[in-house]
């Protein structure tokens, strides 16, 4: 079935459903899925805070990724043309194409803080491919290696500047080959190949905790239901994490809306992209913690559970070197697959802006964030007096990575998620958002009550929290 766009505009689009559905997936099963997730249902009430959590996707996270997916496919365009043609045809301001510019820059900001952590990823991949080689199939990960040398990695990694860069540069490379090729001829080639790969792998490695680790404690850890501890706070995190967890803000859903075609149902597409997305982040508790408890380690520390505390946990376990590299492989399949949608979605609105082509695009919006990146990388460290944003009291202290990841977090996503419910239940022409969403009846008017009242709450709740914080 083809999915590509209609009409006779000639624009690339999805092969079939199933491709976009895997690419849209890739998008938004990301490191918060894999590390975020597990440590805050752990910390916050474990199965209390996993049912809201579910709550919150259905009732917030689902209903804002129909908004945005339906603005893509009804403008057939980049990210900032798709609403100004809603706009203009519901006889609005098209001025409304600013949310989405909102989320471009989003989206181009977190590409190039996220292009670094993918960098690390790569660095971990060669460190267990050498030490696979070292340290045999069978024995345990990093051997002859202290716990404290082996957990002292991740610090000495993040105080080389020099070779953070060169790695995230190389990440860069990587996600600029395939969104240069296109979408059916390189965006859609991750999705159908990497996605599936990422399911195997995190399913493998699960299947090895559940034997080799400590399962049934982890079961505890992660869904005891303590009522006790779901508070405002935790609810508020649990509404965050499902608002994060979908990458919605960053008009990424918006642009990969804009390459399907009419044939497809967008309600219970975006249906399954929530599902298959929440499914991730519950497995990957059961992926991460069995083999992290069973070695008696802490499961706290966000990112340096995975490169700290993992790689130490590895060592102790038979398959460790195999086990390790296998797992930062998956990682790494995921953060592309997310970075390969966060630099597609700024190269659309470049090649439509200028009109130039997508190879040169994708170049120039590659090499921009590749030097932003290399600035955040050397700000971890040797250029940390450096605080671009300290002016402002609540970025006082950050240098450039922490800058970016704390502007469109706390501003950026959450202000354009916001927009894009104001304009989709409240600016746009009824008729026309209706055509496009895929509901009809009860279901329909649910969804519109959700888009109009509560999702708006809720952002403008994690928007309060994030910036008082």
């Amino acid at each position: 079935m083809a999915v590509a766009p209609s009409g006779g505009t000639g624009r690339d689009g999805w092969s079939s459903r199933t491709a976009f559905i895997l690419a849209a997936i890739g998008s938004a099963v990301g490191l918060g899925n894999l590390v975020r997730f597990p440590a805050e249902a752990a910390s916050n009430g474990g199965g209390a805070f996993v049912l809201f959590y579910i709550f919150c996707i259905v009732l917030i996270g689902l209903p804002v990724l129909l908004s945005e997916t339906l603005i893509g496919r009804h403008g057939q365009s980049s990210a900032t043309q798709s609403v100004r043609r809603l706009a203009v045809e519901s006889r609005a301001s098209p001025y409304w194409e600013g949310l989405a510019g909102l989320g471009v820059l989003a989206a181009f900001m977190i590409l190039a803080f996220y292009c670094v952590i993918g960098g690390w990823v790569l660095y971990y991949i060669g460190l267990f491919f050498l030490d696979l080689f070292q340290s045999g199939v069978t024995g345990g990960a990093l051997q002859g290696l202290s716990a404290e040398q082996i957990e002292a990695i991740f610090p000495a990694l993040q105080a080389d500047g020099f070779t953070m860069s060169g790695f995230d540069i190389a990440f860069v490379a990587i996600t600029l080959y395939f969104v240069a090729r296109g979408v059916s001829g390189g965006i859609e080639v991750v999705a159908i190949w990497l996605m599936p790969a990422f399911f195997a792998l995190l399913l493998l490695i699960t299947i090895y905790g559940a034997f080799g680790g400590a399962f049934t404690d982890t079961l505890g850890y992660l869904f005891t239901f303590d009522f006790s501890k779901l508070t405002g706070e935790v609810m508020l995190a649990a509404v965050g994490q499902a608002f994060f967890s979908l990458s919605l803000g960053v008009a990424g859903m918006i642009t990969y809306g804009s390459y399907v075609g009419r044939d497809v149902n967008l309600a219970g597409t975006s249906a399954i992209i929530a599902f298959a997305d929440t499914s991730v982040a519950l497995v990957a508790g059961l992926c991460i913690f069995p083999i992290v408890i069973a070695a008696g380690l802490s499961t706290e520390g966000g990112l340096g559970l995975m490169f700290a505390t993992l790689p130490h946990a590895f060592q102790s376990m038979p398959f460790g070197s195999v086990i390790g590299l296998a797992f930062f492989i998956m990682v790494g399949f995921a953060a592309l697959t997310s970075s390969v949608a966060l630099m597609e979605v700024p190269t659309s609105w470049a090649m439509e802006k200028f009109k130039t082509s997508r190879a040169l695009t994708a170049i120039t919006v590659a090499t921009l964030a590749g030097l932003l990146g290399v600035a955040s990388a050397y700000s971890l460290n040797t250029m940390s007096g450096f605080h671009p944003l300290g002016f402002i009291p609540l970025f006082e202290g950050e240098g450039v990575f922490s800058a970016l990841d704390s502007v469109t977090a706390k501003l950026f996503m959450p202000v354009g998620a916001l927009l894009v419910c104001i304009f989709v239940g409240w600016i746009a022409d009824p008729k026309l958002v209706d055509s496009e969403n895929g509901l009809d009846g009860a279901l329909h008017k649910f969804w519109r009550f959700l888009v109009r009242y509560l999702c708006p709450a809720a952002l403008l709740a994690i928007m309060v929290a994030g910036l008082s914080g």
